[in-house]
Formats: structure tokens, C-alpha cells, sequence
């Protein structure tokens, strides 16, 4: 049978280390690109073609919860087992409805990681049994109306919303996302109108709170 190739995403580069000199003890798997970040991803995807993701959540440029939501869109073949430190529902359902097929606690056990890449390639769910199962249940019962506050946003005021609470001026988010600083302008005053935040504090905040950064950034 074919390794299953397998792309890292963590901005850390000892995390990537780690879990590439891991993931090789694991037989049928091959970590085949690394990543920094979210748009690095997409791009080594692109070229690469593998079949599962590891995803990080909290990664500068673009979060790992937004860039799993363009790899189910534009890359549908290709599954996202998201690694992180947090256990909260909050993160668990965001990553559910990002698209993540798998969620996996990095304090799990290595043998965890492993059943949850082998599962989740066969094209089943996989959570860490140390999640609650409460939020499998909360998951499923709500309506598809009843979305959580961030989902609300368009995938270009999420990734404004993260470049701004980074530190970022209006021109050089201009400069990476290759528009004018006027667009940028428009789309961050939106993004304040429909968050009912009139300040850059505001939005660090808020952004802290739903995972797009650390507290540290």
C-alpha cells in the first residue's frame, strides 16, 4: 500500500521537527512538504499534492482554521487533522466547521496521532478522546443558522481581522494581499461595523479570543 503523504503547517520550526522525526517511526506515512504558516500551505499543496494535512491553529498571515476552509474548497481530496494545545469547544466546533476531518490535542499520546492519520485517511472523523464529548453532541444538534460569531465574517475580513490584531498598517496589508490601501480601508471599516468594535484594541482582543492569535503576539 502508498504512504500517505502528509504536509506539515506549524509555525514553529521544532514542532515541525518533532513531528517529522515522529511521524517517520510511523510506518505507511511520509511527511512530504512543510509549512509555516497558513498561505504557505496552500501554496506547497498546490505543488506537492498530498493527501493529509497536519494543521497548527494560531499561525501569523493566515490562521489555520481559515486556511482549512480554502483547502476543503479548493482542494477537496485533501483532509485537515488540526494539532493543537486547546480543548475548548470553541476550538473544536470552529475547526469542525472549518472542514477538519480529525482534531488532536498535542499533548496526546503518539500513538493517538498516528490512529487519528490512519483513520482520518480512510475518511472518518477523528477527535481526541480527551475532548469532551459534549461537543460532538453540540456540533450536531445545532441548526444551521446558529453560527458562531467569527464565522460570520467573509474569509477577507477574517484574514484583515488577523494582519490588523498582528500589527500590520493599513499599507502593508495593502502589500501582502495585493490591493489598494483604499480596499483594505473599506474592508476594515466593514469588519468594525459588523463586529460592533470601533477600535484596533477591540479587535486584538476579539481575535485573541477566537484563536486567530496568541496573547503574546
Amino acid at each position: 500500500m502508498a504512504a500517505i503523504k502528509i504536509l506539515l503547517a506549524d509555525d514553529h520550526s521544532l514542532v515541525r521537527a518533532s513531528l517529522k522525526s515522529l511521524l517517520a517511526d510511523f510506518p505507511g506515512i511520509e511527511v512530504i512538504a512543510e509549512a509555516g504558516n497558513g498561505r504557505e500551505a496552500l501554496e506547497l499543496i498546490a505543488k506537492y499534492r498530498p493527501e493529509l494535512v497536519l494543521m497548527d491553529i494560531s499561525m501569523p498571515g493566515l490562521d489555520g482554521l481559515e486556511a482549512t476552509r480554502r483547502i476543503v474548497k479548493e482542494h477537496p481530496n485533501v483532509r485537515v487533522v488540526v494539532l493543537s494545545m486547546h480543548a475548548t469547544d470553541a476550538n473544536v466546533l470552529q475547526a469542525l466547521r472549518a472542514g477538519a476531518s480529525g482534531y488532536v490535542l498535542k499533548s496526546s499520546a503518539p500513538r493517538e496521532l498516528e490512529l487519528a492519520i490512519e483513520s482520518v485517511a480512510r475518511g472518518e472523523i477523528f477527535l481526541s478522546p480527551a475532548i469532551s464529548k459534549h461537543v460532538v453532541e453540540v456540533y450536531l444538534s445545532q441548526k444551521a443558522d446558529q453560527i458562531i460569531p467569527l464565522e460570520q465574517l467573509t474569509p477577507r475580513q477574517r484574514e484583515i481581522l488577523q494582519l490588523v490584531a498582528e500589527g500590520n498598517s493599513s499599507k502593508r496589508i495593502a502589500q501582502l494581499l495585493h490591493a489598494s490601501v483604499k480596499t483594505i480601508e473599506s474592508h476594515r471599516t466593514s469588519l468594525m461595523e459588523r463586529l460592533d468594535i470601533h477600535d484596533v484594541a477591540g479587535l486584538v482582543r476579539y481575535a485573541i479570543r477566537n484563536g486567530l492569535v496568541s496573547a503574546d503576539t
